[in-house]
């Protein structure tokens, strides 16, 4: 059983920061993909970034150049920063871990609101 936790949402005006992680229970490194996902309320799940482990990185082109992600295999840790915050980036942010079988797991996420 895998278990993943977000932490670090929270209100910010539009233009600020915030650091999300998403603490794993094991390795982050033994799956095949670790991943950031968003849902803002009325709209489907939408993807925001995905780690593989070689440390390549993939981002949804609206959060290229704004929102990095980062992986610290000694923490179980994955981080997305973001910086330049927009009103449509409010959402729910939650981490998405898949394993070699296919399986993929969830956290529970955590909330992002970026309002003035």
């Amino acid at each position: 059983q895998v278990q993943l936790v977000e932490s670090g949402g929270g209100l910010v005006q539009p233009g600020g920061s915030l650091r999300l992680s998403c603490a794993v229970s094991r390795s982050i490194a033994s799956f095949t993909s670790i991943a950031w996902f968003r849902q803002a309320p009325g709209k489907q799940r939408e993807f925001v970034a995905i780690r593989y482990p070689d440390n390549s990185i993939n981002y949804k082109d609206s959060v290229k150049g704004r929102f990095t992600v980062s992986g610290d295999n000694a923490k179980n840790t994955l981080t997305l920063q973001m910086n330049g915050l927009k009103s449509e980036d409010t959402a729910l942010y939650t981490c998405r871990a898949v394993v070699s079988a296919g399986e993929a797991y969830w956290g529970q996420g955590t909330q992002v609101t970026v309002s003035s």
